[in-house]
């Protein structure tokens, strides 16, 4: 099993840090130190934490400076990384740029959003969950109140995951998906094919509809609760204020 980031982003609500730089890579430790560490960073750190050797990272927007920091980062976390362009990242979706990382896939790999800053407990969480027959499990909070931007879970406890999407009263959802997922390299065909059919009938869709898409054509998707931690999503200076306070208890 390999680490995989998305990290092809570009986090325009994230400016002026996302003029030169990827959303993975903006500084969420202490403000003003411009050297400080960054969500890839702390991504790599629990990887390498649970025991990862190799990650992919899927890089587009402003992705020179994910290659400038490659060696250093390699040095650093003791990781092997490979870097995967993805040719449309300033103008389609995260369905395709995941869909470009399909060859990673086959490894089985635990996928990591590059904008979610969230403690190793969520990957040690994922693993312990693994077996029974379990192809695809999603990290879910099911503890935060949730509101209209969350990406919403439904669980069925005899069926999995039956849905997921933002657009959800959240009054019915399960949970959050936090953005992280355990991905078993036996499911990568169909996750692939999936994605490609999402990204093929709208570019500008999330990878989570690739998910809806194999609940849709019978595929069971599991969940595992993460408790009651702290973690982010990044989209926003409010959101990256957030993640600064909880990057510097990790």
């Amino acid at each position: 099993m390999i680490g995989l980031v998305l990290a092809a982003g570009a986090g325009r609500r994230l400016r002026p840090y996302t003029d030169s730089l990827p959303k993975a890579l903006v500084p969420v430790g202490p403000a003003g130190i411009e050297d400080s560490i960054t969500v890839l960073d702390l991504t790599l750190g629990n990887f390498a934490e649970i025991g990862l050797t190799e990650v992919a990272i899927i890089v587009g927007y402003r992705k020179e400076a994910v290659y400038e920091r490659k060696a250093a980062l390699e040095a650093k976390y003791g990781l092997k990384l490979t870097l995967i362009d993805n040719d449309k990242a300033e103008e389609w979706n995260n369905a395709y740029s995941l869909w470009c990382g399909r060859d990673a896939l086959k490894d089985g790999v635990i996928l990591a959003n590059g904008d979610t800053v969230h403690p190793v407990s969520v990957e040690r969480t994922l693993l312990a969950s693994r077996g029974d027959g379990k192809r695809i499990i999603l990290a879910l909070d099911t503890v935060k109140s949730l509101a209209d931007e969350e990406m919403k879970v439904v669980v069925d406890a005899d069926k999995g995951m039956t849905k997921i999407t933002k657009l959800m009263d959240p009054a019915e959802a399960t949970g959050e998906y936090i953005g992280v997922t355990l991905i078993e390299g036996d499911a990568a065909p169909e996750l692939a094919d999936a994605l490609k059919a999402v990204w093929e009938t709208d570019p500008q869709q999330f990878y989570e509809h690739g998910y809806q898409e194999l609940v849709n054509r019978g595929f069971r998707i599991d969940v595992a609760p993460i408790g009651d931690v702290r973690w982010v999503e990044i989209d926003n200076h409010d959101d990256l204020a957030r993640g600064r306070e909880i990057a510097c208890q990790y």
